[in-house]
């Protein structure tokens, strides 16, 4: 991976891809010190610092501090997640999205334009709730022009942050809306680390347990590696066909299924809807209430690690089943193979094809899935036993290593491109 990025960044036009990403990442932190207008700051730290955390603590490392700081980029990208999520959802339910999705390219920027108009509602209610109820006391605004700077600032912070995420995917490298979150969570690294240190010096925590927590953090980097780069190579033999004087096909190929197709999606997507009972949290400035969502929606109580757990299980099991689906469309490809006169020996061309490829991918998707949500809900119960924020594993680790390994690999892809499109200039 590493000699990937070297030889990517000799190359002038893939250097200034790399570039422009960073200068992209490089606004987003910068923007992230930009505080909302009319807003006292200290009084935020304060409502944040005497508030059970841990309602918001999986929202705040997700939007890389933004929350607890109050930023312009307070809500980060996460509408838009939410937006994406319900769209294709949607595309599932409604026929017309589902034929507007097999529209190609023209569909997909109809459907992009729709996420984007949801994302900006869905920041806009974030937005009240943030300002108006969660952090009411901080709020120095006392005319109505006033109290809309401060709403339409986190508005325009999410806006700005979709407009990045799709400046980087379309002229960058990689995934834009993922590498926004991968730097949110990197941010918070050495904070987290400094502070698991603290907690040994003063004496509330045990030292095996954070060589222990290392020990893991790195274990899990090995593991998800392995889980992206493993798959399966499905057989293809094409027919030989002779046209005029010339005989064409005849060569054997595979089709390679990946065990963990879905990537770190699954990931982004179950921890946007595990902290939607947080975002209930913000509409509300009554204790009681927050400490009963604290209790049973999020870590802090046994009945909310619970549900966090057997939530954030099912989920991930669900979108990795879904996003692999939307990926690769078993019927689509097995129609793909007939027309172009290949087949997997010993299967039938047509349905039987399909349903073998189904039946293969389902089988891969399982233990992929299962071994994501065992990484995501490991960390908790060592949190637990130990006293120390592990946010530098479990989760986040998963997503930070997860986007490393897809930008690298649109490295190789943008890299093979260019050596093919050489070869064919010659």
């Amino acid at each position: 991976m590493i000699s990937t990025f070297r030889n990517a960044w000799k190359v002038q036009s893939l250097r200034k891809k790399m570039l422009f990403t960073l200068f992209m990442l490089l606004l987003y932190r910068l923007g992230s010190f930009i505080v909302v207008p009319f807003m006292n700051a200290q009084k935020v730290q304060q409502l944040y610092m005497n508030t059970s955390q841990t309602v918001f603590s999986l929202f705040d490392l997700m939007a890389g501090g933004n929350f607890s700081r109050f930023s312009i980029f307070a809500a980060n990208i996460s509408p838009y997640i939410t937006a994406s999520i319900i769209l294709q959802l949607l595309t599932i339910a409604i026929p017309s999205l589902e034929a507007l999705s097999k529209e190609g390219e023209t569909g997909r920027k109809k459907i992009a334009k729709y996420t984007r108009y949801l994302a900006i509602l869905i920041a806009l209610v974030q937005a009240i709730g943030f300002s108006f109820g969660f952090f009411g006391e901080a709020v120095v605004a006392t005319t109505i022009l006033e109290k809309s700077v401060v709403v339409l600032s986190i508005v325009a912070g999410t806006a700005f942050l979709i407009w990045l995420g799709e400046q980087i995917t379309e002229h960058g490298i990689g995934n834009g809306i993922s590498l926004l979150i991968f730097a949110g969570i990197v941010s918070r690294f050495p904070a987290d680390i400094v502070q698991s240190f603290a907690m040994v010096n003063a004496g509330l925590a045990n030292p095996i347990f954070l060589v222990l927590f290392f020990i893991i953090a790195i274990a899990i980097v090995v593991f998800v590696v392995a889980l992206n780069e493993g798959e399966r190579k499905i057989p293809v033999q094409y027919a030989k066909r002779v046209v005029g004087r010339k005989m064409y096909g005849g060569q054997s190929t595979h089709i390679p299924v990946k065990v963990l197709m879905s990537g770190v999606m699954p990931m982004i997507f179950a921890s946007s809807i595990v902290s939607i009972p947080a975002t209930f949290a913000m509409f509300t400035k009554n204790e009681a209430t927050q400490r009963t969502i604290a209790k049973y929606f999020t870590v802090s109580g046994v009945p909310g690690t619970i549900y966090y757990v057997v939530v954030t299980v099912l989920l991930i099991i669900f979108f990795t089943y879904f996003y692999t689906a939307i990926q690769f469309n078993t019927v689509e490809y097995s129609k793909n193979l007939q027309q172009n006169g290949g087949f997997i020996p010993g299967i039938r061309a047509g349905k039987p094809t399909s349903d073998y490829l189904q039946k293969t991918v389902n089988r891969l998707c399982l233990p992929g899935a299962i071994a994501l949500a065992i990484l995501a809900v490991l960390p908790i119960f060592l949190t637990k036993i130990s006293n120390l924020p592990f946010n530098y594993g479990g989760t986040s680790m998963i997503i930070v290593v997860g986007v490393v390994l897809e930008t690298a690999k649109v490295l190789e892809q943008q890299m093979l491109m260019r050596h093919y499109k050489g070869f064919l200039n010659k």
